[in-house]
């Protein structure tokens, strides 16, 4: 029978033998954090290997994602579907063991952690869609959600500005079933970290409100007995610090930085197997350690048993037992269609002359009634976002509630949202000014790399949102939103296009959604049938005339510009269409037939957005023009810059006529 010695000595073969074979890797967090792992996955880790998804199992984040073999390791230990030629081709091209865990590759990985601190921002995310959960869905004697997230976090994560924001909001939100693991190595890529990283880190969570405890990470009954002290407490997040030696069993190179991002070396591979007494060739895991790993008869009772109560929650509130599975499965209601063609229709009736802004909060408090799932959220900016509506209530984690205030704390914000999306069940939308989604971006990428259902409110637009200056004034932020692949950047140009954005974001279900709005009024329009249908496209015609020679193309508040333009060059007996590109990452996924009958061939082109003239290229050719701004703004009245940079009919036509 395998000793918890040789149950952690696999993981450490397993993990050193990998990273050789590929010549790359980062052994020494999986060799320093073998006892932390071995005592949370088999002994308190609620999940069942053979059915990864099941609802109310416990979560794992690997935040110090670098030590991917570490999960790799345990999953395949534990009987998921990894396979051991799986392992062998770590770090190789379609491996499912890529570099960093990558969500949707292996199973049993429940978010991307490449960069570091968004591990853990995610698991405060995963803790606060179990908090609101349970409180939406649990009944007397039918706790139907009731898990844990659990997270290993390194001295990088710590680091990071984005996991201070996270755990900050945390503490405030008494999250009880959040229990974190530091590896305290004392070690980064750059060496011993003394030099760097002088925190009083147990000092600062306590601060956050957090439970913090210190043990010896390579003590199991000591760390065994601080999962289980912090199971008990109940209203607040705990952080268990766990003093390691990196690269533990390599007698040369443990506890230096030398074992932290490179392959130990077939020599010092060898001497660690003699050092640990692992007397078993490379890939090689004997019988008895299996055994002593193997979690999936535990596993499958563990979701048996929590069947049976579902079942009896389902025989005693079959519409809450329904409404869960359809949540946490991510379809919409089956009144979705019929309510949101009604909302874009009373919408485009009223076509109001308002701010975009102004027209996604309209948008909003028609949505929320008909999700649930909805949670909205603001970084501090809610009035300005307009993000909340009649029908939100706040919640700080102490009541029920469907609106959340983040603080000022946008990188936070946007990588909570991906935990939360990641769980099931919610549906997050949180908003701030665009400008200062520079601050969310890297949680934005990820959200559009794991192709997950987020959406953005992002406000204030461009040099219109006027009296706060270039700090404030988006320049280049809307096309380099549309530069992430898989992101779908909107930026509508009437109350319709608005809603219809909304729409779209919600219905999609492959990837994030971004929505520029604007603070200044934009003209009330009215559309048809036909053009509301289009703008699902993402472009469509506004205005057309026989033998078009020119197409002005705008897009959000300078949409009313492009229109206003074209009917002044018709009139001049200048043949023009209008074309609304509200959005052009949707546009560009049209089949060709479509896309040429709203951008002709040969027909020339002239662009008009308050941003870098630049992305606009593609659409217009060199032989077209662009209406845009390379520079920063100005503080002044929105209107003033607006002109004084240029966006005016006048310009517009004397650009167009420079071009024919």
């Amino acid at each position: 029978m395998a000793t918890r010695t040789d149950l952690c000595n696999a993981i450490r073969a397993l993990s050193m033998d990998a990273v050789q074979k590929a010549n790359s890797g980062h052994p020494g967090a999986p060799m320093g954090m073998a006892e932390i792992a071995e005592v949370l996955w088999n002994h308190h880790l609620r999940h069942n290997p053979k059915n990864p998804k099941w609802a109310d199992r416990d979560r794992f984040v690997l935040s110090n994602g670098h030590g991917s073999m570490l999960i790799y390791s345990l999953l395949h230990l534990t009987g998921y579907d990894l396979p051991m030629d799986e392992i062998k081709t770590f770090r190789q091209l379609h491996s499912k063991c890529a570099g960093h865990p990558e969500y949707s590759y292996a199973p049993g990985v429940e978010t991307t952690t490449g960069p570091l601190g968004q591990g853990i921002s995610n698991a405060v995310g995963f803790a606060m869609a179990e908090k609101l959960m349970a409180t939406q869905f649990n009944k007397p004697g039918h706790d139907i959600v009731n898990h844990y997230t659990y997270c290993f976090l390194g001295d990088g994560c710590m680091m990071e500005g984005v996991s201070h924001e996270a755990c900050a909001l945390a503490g405030t939100w008494g999250l009880g079933k959040l229990i974190a693991f530091w590896d305290d190595n004392g070690i980064s890529i750059d060496g011993h970290i003394e030099g760097w990283y002088t925190d009083d880190t147990p000092g600062r969570f306590k601060s956050y409100g957090w439970h913090v405890q210190s043990v010896d990470g390579h003590d199991s009954a000591a760390i065994d007995a601080a999962i289980k002290a912090a199971q008990k407490v109940t209203d607040k997040p705990s952080l268990i610090c766990c003093k390691t030696i990196i690269g533990k069993g390599s007698p040369n190179k443990s506890g230096s930085h030398d074992c932290h991002g490179a392959a130990l070396g077939d020599a010092e591979v060898a001497a660690t197997r003699a050092a640990i007494g692992w007397n078993h060739a490379p890939f090689e895991i004997p019988a008895d350690v299996y055994a002593g790993w193997d979690q999936k008869t535990k596993g499958a009772k563990t979701e048996s048993d929590w069947n049976a109560k579902f079942d009896a929650y389902a025989k005693a509130f079959p519409a809450e037992a329904a409404e869960f599975k359809r949540r946490m499965a991510g379809d919409l209601p089956a009144n979705w269609k019929a309510s949101t063609d009604a909302m874009i229709k009373e919408v485009n009736e009223k076509a109001e002359g308002i701010a975009t802004r102004k027209a996604s909060q309209n948008a909003i408090g028609a949505l929320a009634p008909v999700l649930p799932e909805f949670l909205g959220g603001s970084a501090d900016l809610t009035g300005s976002n307009l993000t909340s509506c009649g029908s939100f209530k706040h919640v700080n984690g102490k009541e029920a509630g469907n609106y959340i205030s983040y603080g000022v704390r946008e990188f936070g914000m946007a990588a909570i949202m991906n935990g939360m999306t990641l769980h099931g069940g919610l549906l997050p939308f949180g908003g701030t000014f665009h400008q200062f989604s520079d601050y969310m971006r890297n949680g934005m990428r990820m959200a559009a790399l794991m192709k997950q259902r987020v959406i953005y409110v992002l406000t204030h637009d461009s040099i219109g949102q006027g009296e706060d200056g270039p700090t404030h004034q988006p320049i280049e932020t809307t096309s380099g939103l549309r530069f992430i692949p898989n992101m779908d950047v909107w930026r509508p140009g009437t109350s319709t296009e608005t809603a219809v954005a909304w729409v779209c974001a919600v219905e999609r279900k492959t990837g994030p959604s971004s929505l520029v709005l604007s603070r200044q009024n934009v003209a009330g329009m009215k559309h048809d049938d036909a053009q509301i249908a289009n703008m699902r496209r993402g472009a469509y015609v506004v205005s057309d005339v026989a033998g078009a020679q020119v197409i002005v193309m705008g897009t959000g508040s300078e949409l009313e510009l492009a229109v206003k333009a074209g009917a002044e060059l018709n009139a001049a007996g200048v043949k023009t269409r209008v074309v609304s590109m509200l959005s052009t990452n949707v546009f560009d996924r049209q089949d060709q037939a479509y896309k040429d009958s709203v951008l002709t061939k040969g027909v020339k082109r002239v662009a008009i957005e308050a941003g870098v003239t630049d992305f606009w290229r593609k659409y217009v050719g060199l032989d077209g023009a662009v209406v845009g701004i390379d520079t920063f703004g100005e503080s002044a009245p929105g209107g003033v810059l607006m002109k004084h940079f240029g966006f005016t009919v006048e310009n517009v036509v004397k650009t167009v006529k420079s071009i024919l």
